[in-house]
């Protein structure tokens, strides 16, 4: 018989305060890139320059997830997300400025700050969601990256409305940081101290000071971890792709105008955040393995009647099955790699397993518009399919390691490493962090995840 643990107020405050502040990262990230076209105007520069200025972006949020792990380790994850959100939102106070200044260095200091403060927060994020999961027994990760993409979307819609009546971008933006700002602060409050930070004392057989970067690279000695590590490759890459390339996969790969491009992925965002919101009790009843295989297969399905498809209507369509597909792979991903024997070796492979995807997702894409050159945006979105098709291939990786059975599960066993059905639990994805794309593209471009 299964035993559904009870969740405490002070649990139940966790998780409300992260699905809160991620809802608002969401939020802030489609903002700023819905007004992207208004702060090009306002900093009177051409693409190019502007595509300098959003680079950054990409700086500030690599460089984020790539110090965020080991930051974790040493201090915990609300240390990290308090120092994280402050960032963010003075980086949004400082693109609020430069683009009220007219200040071209103003914004891209601002995005590197805002983007250093979301890859700090996201990957914390990823730790404390797998802790709570760890606590309340069911899948948390999903839910929580289904309130960034349903922030993205919000965001989005909050952005076009507000560009139609010609609001002042410096004063959208400012208005969002403190909203933000608000949010950062109730969610640091209620969240525990401590979570994946390392024992002062080493355990047996480990020399003293073997953390932070050394203990994330260590723990892909395990091959399942690895085999995780190529899953949430192949997913935050089918994310990031969409994120960066459909609307214009549309209008330069079917023709289609670029309001309908815009519409085309706002229906992928939405498709996202269902899947995100709705995954939690098919990956209780059938298992991370067999919903992420179904995931990669209904993705790439997606992809293919994008690509081959010679009707713009049945294209647009299937961003559904698209954004459905690549909804579920890096929460769970993340959420499966939480696994283990306790909170610190936990901590560690969530951190890795993050970074991973969160690097695929910001780097890997725009990697396909050199390919693009050669032989056409669509023809290079066949890489994205080969990589879910792969993937679907070793989502066996993903079965739970301990041995409680659960009913429905599918085969796949879960106990209290995992907390139940929290193995199954769930991506910037998402994300959220590059932005290359979003020139000219107003709400086009607003991420849905990996976050």
């Amino acid at each position: 018989m299964k035993v559904t643990p009870v969740v405490d107020a002070r649990t139940r405050r966790w998780r409300a305060a992260l699905f809160l502040f991620m809802l608002a990262t969401g939020v802030s990230m489609a903002s700023w890139v819905a007004r992207t076209p208004a702060v090009r105007d306002a900093l009177d520069v051409s693409t190019g320059a502007m595509g300098l200025v959003l680079f950054g972006l990409s700086v500030g949020s690599m460089a984020g997830v790539l110090v965020s792990g080991g930051l974790v380790r040493r201090h915990g994850g609300r240390t990290v997300i308090t120092f994280g959100a402050g960032l963010l939102v003075a980086g949004l106070l400082v693109i609020a400025g430069g683009a009220a200044l007219e200040v071209s260095g103003g914004v891209f200091g601002g995005l590197a700050l805002f983007g250093a403060g979301l890859g700090l927060a996201e990957v914390a994020f990823n730790i404390e969601g797998a802790a709570v999961e760890r606590t309340v027994g069911r899948p948390v990760l999903p839910v929580l990256h289904g309130c960034f993409s349903l922030g993205t979307v919000v965001g989005a819609l909050l952005g076009m409305g507000l560009t139609a009546v010609r609001f002042p971008v410096g004063w959208h933006l400012a208005t969002v940081a403190v909203a933000v700002a608000a949010a950062g602060i109730r969610t640091v409050r209620a969240i525990p101290p401590g979570t994946g930070r390392e024992d002062a004392e080493p355990r047996a057989g480990e020399r003293a000071g073997a953390g932070g970067w050394r203990a994330q690279v260590e723990v892909w000695r395990d091959r399942r971890l690895v085999l995780i590590g190529l899953i949430v490759l192949a997913m935050a890459f089918a994310e990031g792709s969409a994120n960066d390339w459909l609307p214009l996969l549309m209008v330069d790969g079917h023709g289609t105008s670029a309001t309908a491009g815009s519409l085309t992925f706002m229906l992928f965002a939405v498709a996202m955040t269902t899947g995100r919101f709705a995954g939690g009790p098919l990956l209780v009843r059938y298992g991370p393995a067999a919903v992420v295989r179904a995931s990669a297969v209904v993705a790439a399905v997606g992809v293919a009647l994008v690509v081959f498809s010679s009707s713009a209507l049945l294209a647009g369509a299937a961003v559904v099955l698209w954004g459905l597909g690549a909804s579920l792979g890096f929460p769970v991903t993340v959420s499966a790699a939480g696994e283990g024997e306790g909170e610190r070796d936990a901590s560690a492979r969530v951190a890795a397993v993050s970074t991973a995807g969160y690097a695929a997702f910001l780097v890997g894409p725009p990697s396909l518009g050199f390919l693009a050159d050669h032989v056409g945006l669509r023809a290079a979105m066949i890489v994205v399919l080969v990589l879910l098709g792969g993937a679907a291939l070793i989502t066996g990786a993903l079965r739970r390691r301990t041995a409680t059975p659960v009913a429905g599960d599918g085969g796949e066993a879960t106990g209290g490493g995992a907390a139940g059905g929290g193995a199954a639990g769930g991506g910037v994805a998402s994300r959220g962090a590059a932005g290359g794309g979003a020139v000219g593209g107003g709400a086009s471009s607003a991420h849905s995840g990996p976050v």
